[in-house]
């Protein structure tokens, strides 16, 4: 039975997926294998040496420190894709409000109630205060076009507006969601200098953060309007409140309030609520749930944010799993320990991620603890796992 930690608020759905297959999931579980969690600040959070891995039910990992837990052989999966539809169509009321004062229209209605009969010819005479642009011809910049930049991609794209993506590091899956009539940016720089509307959808690492300051805000065209999908900490909020105050941007709305960015002119903040709906938290739980099974169960990895995605189906009498550092022989020398038992090799898998490795080995016998502490005792390996 494996133990499974539950921290925040977590969908029923996923918890059955794994109580149906034999887990004990529970939030005060003290010496977890696993962690199913949302959006828990787990920087500084004492990891058990049992725990093997994190699944964040969202997309967003911030508030898990993944290089720590490389180093200690945890893996820390997320959800891709699974809350993009929630997103996308928060998106979609976003670029409406960046547009138009919706919310500013519905607090000035609220202020002429009692006036009677008045009412109609007051709504006649106030309503171009809130007007704006229409979003059919208007040019759109999506920055980061994984599973939720293509689907606002393909959104402003059936708005009838021009759309340019800008993504380096586009996978094949999302340009094959892509639709044929979205245009490639060939640099960020001339996505920027295009768009009428921009849609950041990065995850936030280092390489992101602060994209969108002042040297990028500079480059926009003037009254550029911009929606923040993102994290809090890929726009300069400083920046931003300067280039709003000189009107290089005529809104701003972000999904990620602070104390600088409440009540601005020009900022509409919301409470994080891309993936506020109960479609997207049940989809994201049972994505989480599944990685972790596959993990324990299997020593599969899929949708890892710090170690490489790696599968094999089972073959053999026993599985061998071990997270190592990605340098010259390793494979050989676990082998070595492994044929010096005269124990047979099955089938087996190598796939290395930047500074590390997996490799996973099928065996046509058993093996004990001391072929696993031979290779444990190897400096360059983190962990060892027997299935």
């Amino acid at each position: 039975m494996f133990e499974i930690k539950t921290m925040n608020s977590i969908s029923p759905l996923g918890i059955e997926v794994l109580e149906k297959r034999g887990c004990r999931v529970r939030s005060d579980i003290e010496r977890p294998q696993a962690i199913l969690c949302r959006s828990a600040e787990l920087h500084g959070y004492p990891f058990n040496e049992e725990l093997l891995c994190i699944a964040r039910a969202g997309a967003g990992y911030n508030n898990i420190p993944v290089e720590d837990c490389a180093e200690k052989g945890i893996v820390v999966f997320n959800s891709p894709g699974a809350n993009a539809e929630g997103v996308k169509e928060l998106e979609m009321c976003s670029l409406v409000m960046a547009s138009r004062d919706v919310l500013g229209s519905i607090e000035w209605v609220r202020s002429i109630a009692g006036e009677g009969e008045r009412i109609p010819a007051l709504v006649e005479k106030g309503k171009n205060a809130f007007g704006g642009p229409e979003l059919m011809g208007k040019t759109m910049g999506v920055i980061g076009l994984g599973a939720t930049g293509a689907l606002v991609a393909n959104l402003a794209e059936s708005l009838d507006m021009t759309v340019y993506g800008f993504d380096p590091f586009m996978s094949v899956d999302a340009a094959w969601r892509l639709s044929r009539n979205v245009l490639r940016a060939e640099s960020m720089d001339e996505l920027l200098a295009r768009s009428d509307y921009i849609s950041l959808n990065v995850p936030y690492t280092e390489q992101t953060h602060h994209m969108i300051c002042a040297g990028t805000l500079a480059k926009m065209k003037d009254g550029v309007r911009i929606v923040n999908e993102s994290r809090a900490e890929v726009v300069c909020d400083e920046d931003m409140l300067a280039a709003l105050a000189s009107g290089k941007v005529a809104k701003y709305v972000t999904d990620f309030p602070n104390e600088k960015l409440i009540g601005q002119p020009g900022v509409i903040a919301m409470p994080h609520l891309g993936a506020c709906t109960p479609e997207s938290e049940d989809r994201c739980a049972v994505m989480g749930a599944n990685q972790i099974y596959d993990y324990l169960a299997n020593g599969n990895i899929k949708n890892s944010v710090n170690l490489p995605d790696i599968s094999l189906s089972r073959m053999g009498v026993c599985r061998l799993c071990v997270i190592h550092r990605n340098v010259p022989r390793m494979i050989t020398r676990i082998l070595d320990s492994i044929s010096a038992r005269d124990i047979n090799v099955e089938h087996m898998i190598n796939k290395p991620r930047g500074g590390y490795a997996v490799t996973i080995v099928d065996l046509g016998d058993q093996i004990g603890e001391d072929v696993a502490d031979s290779i444990r005792a190897m400096p360059e390996v983190l962990r060892v796992r027997v299935i």
